[in-house]
Parts: structure tokens; C-alpha cells; sequence
């Protein structure tokens, strides 16, 4: 049996269908958003978990093999009250699953990071007290949590994907929404920089890969295709035929913008598309991760079908 925790989102619910794809027996822990699982005729058991909730987590983890704890919280915002939120879920959640896990001595725990975490050697930094951005600091002193439950005995592995896009996204993740605006020509600007892409189809292939060979302790790169957003906005318009914007800003001209959006957006209660949080991640070129960090020998489909199946699933 295996248990996902996040069942419901992007990178959960895809790892939920590649676990059933594999005969797998499938626990999925949900929370309060379950539109993911609405039309969805997938053969799992589901309980309701509270990360929170000691008793909640290890009544889900009684019998499990595997845990893949792929719950969290996302927000480019850097309030204190969302500082304190993605503390409470990506830091905290982390500490009670990791817990919960060695309580009912699970085989394995999958614990989903990111690549800003690692970006920049940015764990020991995180916990430093240096001022990163809010979203990047709580996933550094997540992991940070479930080392110190490897240290006490617990079997983990620390999967680190670069910007996740591809189908079955009810939520609507940052990165898919830019792709989306893209593909509807709806992108005012373009930003210079760019990001590595990868399928969720893929993260979750890799995720199951790393639960059977990946070596305890490990953090583990999921990384599909690097490009900058030019580049990127190319492929879509090569898919649809939609013009592309005219204008390419650089990043410095686009900071002070991305600060007005995020106020704007939080009075109204929105997610900005541009913002502080998110402009750090486009560098003006791949990545580079610490040594001690490793990839995964998975197959990596080409971006141009990423793209594809994700503008067709959102039938566009």
C-alpha cells in the first residue's frame, strides 16, 4: 500500500494516477479541495488527513510501504501572515509526516521538495535567518526537517523538481497559468531569463522511480528542459499559431512592476502571474544545483508534447 499525501494537487494526483497505472494499492490522503477526484474512476482508497493532526497522519500511515508526502503550500507573496502559513505546512507538515512515518515504521518516505531549495545553496542559508524568499526558505528548512528524521532512523529520499507544468492541474499552478496566457495571447510582455520546464507525468515517473533505487538521504534533481521564456513562448506559438508579444523586458525593468502586482493582487484576492518571488527564479541561464544533489536516470518526454497535451487538457 502506498500512501499520497497532496493527493489532490497537481504533482499528487499525477503520481496517483502512475501508481494505479502500476497495480499499485493507493491510499490518497485529501484535505478540502478533492475536485481532482470528482470525475476521476480511479480504484483508491481515500481518507482524510490533517498534517496537523497527529492521530489523522499516523491512522494514514498505519500499513503503508511507502509514503510520498507531495502536500504543500505555494505563495509568491511575502507577508508575514504567508510566511507563517508556508512555515506552518512546508516546514511543520514536514516535521509531523517525517514523525508519523517512523511511528509506523514505513518503508519509505518520498518527500516532494523544489528546486529553489537547492538553488543557490539555499539550505544552509534558510537556516541562517537570511531574508530568501518566503516560499524557497520553508521548502529548505522542510527538507531540513526530514533530515533530521533520517538521522533518527527514517529510510527517505528529497525530490527536487524544476517548474512543474502538464494536465490534470485543477488548481491551476503559476506555471501553467503563464503557459496558458501564452497559448490565448493574452501575454502582454515577455521576460528575458528563463526556467527549466518539466512534465508532471515525468516528476511523477521519477517519483516512483526514486521510491524503488534511490539511495537513502538523497536529494534528487527532477529536471526536464531548460529555456528561456522567448524560446518557450516560440514553442507555444509553433503549437497554435497565436502571436506573440512584441516586447521582451528585461528583469530589472520588470522588479519594480512585479511589486505593484503583488499588492494589487492581494486586494483583491488573486495569485499574480509576475512577482518579486517568482522573477528570482528567471536567471539568465540553467540552474546550477550543489554537487551533493543528483539526477535521476528517467526519461524526459520533449517539451513541445508537454505543451500540447497541457493546452488540449485545459481545452483551449
Amino acid at each position: 500500500m502506498d500512501l499520497v499525501l497532496g493527493a489532490a494537487g497537481h504533482i499528487g494526483f499525477n503520481l496517483v494516477r502512475a501508481l494505479c497505472s502500476q497495480g499499485r494499492k493507493v491510499r490518497c490522503a485529501l484535505h478540502e479541495d478533492r475536485r481532482a477526484f470528482e470525475s476521476a474512476a480511479l480504484d483508491v482508497e481515500r481518507v482524510n488527513v490533517d498534517l496537523f493532526d497527529r492521530a489523522s497522519l499516523v491512522s494514514a500511515c498505519d500499513g503503508v510501504d511507502i509514503v510520498y508526502n507531495a502536500a504543500g503550500y505555494i505563495s509568491v507573496y511575502s507577508s508575514r501572515q504567508e510566511r507563517q502559513r508556508l512555515y506552518d505546512v512546508n516546514v511543520l507538515g514536514a516535521r509531523n509526516v517525517a514523525e508519523a512515518c517512523r511511528a509506523c515504521r514505513v518503508r519509505r518516505l518520498v518527500h516532494f521538495s523544489s528546486a529553489t531549495a537547492l538553488f543557490g545553496h539555499r539550505i544552509e542559508a534558510a537556516l541562517s535567518g537570511s531574508n530568501l524568499p518566503g516560499y524557497a526558505q520553508s521548502k529548505a528548512r522542510g527538507e531540513h526537517e526530514v533530515k533530521v528524521g533520517i538521522q533518527k532512523g527514517l529510510d527517505a529520499v528529497i525530490l527536487n523538481p524544476t517548474a512543474v507544468i502538464g494536465p490534470y492541474d485543477y488548481r491551476g499552478s503559476l506555471p501553467n497559468r503563464g503557459l496558458m496566457l501564452i497559448a490565448s495571447g493574452r501575454l502582454p510582455a515577455l521576460v528575458s531569463g528563463g526556467v527549466d520546464w518539466i512534465d508532471v507525468r515525468d516528476v511523477a515517473a521519477m517519483a516512483t522511480f526514486a521510491a524503488e533505487k534511490g539511495e537513502s538521504g538523497r536529494n534528487y534533481i527532477l529536471s526536464g528542459h531548460w529555456l528561456s521564456m522567448k524560446a518557450m513562448a516560440g514553442l507555444v506559438q509553433a503549437h497554435t499559431g497565436v502571436a506573440l508579444p512584441s516586447v521582451n523586458c528585461p528583469l530589472w525593468m520588470v522588479r519594480g512592476f512585479a511589486v505593484l502586482a503583488e499588492h494589487c493582487c492581494r486586494l483583491f484576492g488573486w495569485q499574480p502571474l509576475l512577482s518579486s518571488g517568482a522573477l528570482e527564479h528567471l536567471t539568465s541561464g540553467p540552474w546550477v544545483f550543489p554537487d551533493t544533489a543528483m539526477r535521476l536516470p528517467c526519461h524526459v518526454r520533449p517539451l513541445q508534447e508537454t505543451i500540447a497535451d497541457t493546452i488540449a487538457w485545459c481545452h483551449l
